[in-house]
């Protein structure tokens, strides 16, 4: 028999590195070995009763069969509610779609739009699924490092070199994973005023974390921000982060109606509708009470506190105090070019992170794999005592390098 072949366009493309942590850590654990995750972007809440109620409500009703492609009409009609509730965008019901989860949100606007060789600008660091579905598209992914010096935030002129005649998206995420850094309508205003003399430039927010910003920040959309760029805008967003429903896999968007249905076009031929019973707690979700956002955005903050305040005063790590979703992202530059207890140099972010896992038991992704060294990123959306327990071990770990 052959061996298998596997296809040139997953050439550069392998399981993300976080995946990968995740895996060691795991086989760490099945060793008894006291591992604290720290990679996992999921929260530890678990979804709220009233939606799971509406899950099985619908199983009751018999909503178990195939739906619109696009969405059913009820969480079309919710998302509808909910855009013009929250950022006071007007989407009609064929300018939505609902995918599984926003992950099929971006490859189906991806695979949509972009011609081989065609640009998508991506400020770095980023979530690291962008980049290999841009590459899986036939596009090229532009990457414009944004360090702590810029809040992790693209400028203005960033972004006017990074442009170019092959430009066809350029992608925003905020608050942002890995950096928990956020645009406010302010710092948005500039870019897409200059994206305003590029018409054949569009522009995709990833608004995912939009409910989870701190200290009082104004969560801003760009469709929002400048509306004579909405005809050109995808706004993406869904119920995993902020409702707890990482597992249910609802994503949706707002854009224009023809980019909606090239959209549905790719969604057809993958998966076809998103899970009937999922829309229905996904309904529930949008249409029910939200105190309870305000609630465990409470809690988060505190964590966020807790770990920004541990890692700074351990000496050798720096950790700006991030706008929103749940993520540190500290820089370890302080400790590189020292040696562990075993004599190893640490030349990079990885080095560390897989130094703090392999002799203390703390599992952290490296900034590498986020497109940004030397930088690593900690999910604090884990209890409070495994977050102080983790603290000191990283404290341990870096007090033992020499």
């Amino acid at each position: 028999m052959s061996d298998f072949r596997r296809a040139s366009r997953i050439d550069a493309i392998e399981v993300s590195e976080i995946l990968q942590i995740g895996a060691r850590a795991a086989a760490l654990k099945r060793q008894g070995r006291p591992v604290i995750v720290l990679g996992a972007g999921e929260p530890d809440f678990d979804t709220p009763n009233w939606i799971k109620t509406a899950a099985m409500d619908a199983i009751q009703a018999g909503d178990t069969k195939y739906t619109a492609l696009g969405g059913t009409p009820a969480l079309k009609q919710a998302i509808q509610a909910k855009f013009l509730r929250d950022q006071g965008l007007e989407y009609a019901a064929d300018e939505i779609i609902v995918s599984t989860g926003a992950k099929q949100v971006l490859y189906n606007a991806f695979m949509a739009s972009l011609e081989p060789g065609d640009e998508v600008i991506v400020p770095a660091p980023y979530w690291s699924s962008y980049v290999d579905i841009i590459a899986l598209s036939g596009g090229r992914p532009v990457l414009v490092p944004c360090g702590a010096e810029t809040g992790f935030r693209m400028t203005t002129a960033q972004l006017q070199q990074a442009l170019s005649p092959r430009t066809r998206w350029v992608l925003f995420n905020s608050p942002s994973n890995p950096s928990g850094a956020a645009y406010s309508a302010a710092e948005y205003a500039p870019l897409l005023e200059l994206l305003l003399q590029y018409p054949d430039v569009w522009v995709m927010a990833d608004d995912m974390y939009e409910h989870l910003a701190y200290d009082g920040f104004d969560f801003a959309t760009p469709a929002a921000v400048e509306p004579r760029l909405k005809g050109r805008c995808l706004t993406i967003n869904g119920v995993s982060k902020a409702y707890a429903m990482t597992g249910w896999r609802i994503g949706y968007a707002g854009g224009p109606a023809a980019l909606i249905s090239a959209m549905a076009v790719i969604q057809g031929q993958a998966t076809s509708c998103a899970s009937s019973v999922s829309q229905a707690a996904a309904m529930a979700a949008l249409n029910g009470p939200q105190e309870i956002l305000q609630e465990r955005l409470a809690s988060f903050q505190a964590r966020r506190d807790l770990v920004v305040d541990g890692l700074n005063a351990i000496p050798g790590l720096s950790c700006p105090r991030p706008e929103g979703a749940f993520y540190t992202f500290a820089s370890c530059a302080g400790v590189l070019g020292r040696r562990t207890p075993a004599g190893d140099l640490l030349q990079s972010d990885a080095d560390f992170c897989a130094y703090v896992l392999d002799h203390h038991d703390v599992a952290m992704v490296p900034g590498r794999a986020f497109g940004l060294s030397p930088y690593f990123r900690i999910s604090y959306a884990t209890s409070e005592a495994d977050l102080r327990q983790a603290l000191a071990r990283l404290g341990r770990a870096v007090a033992q390098l020499t």
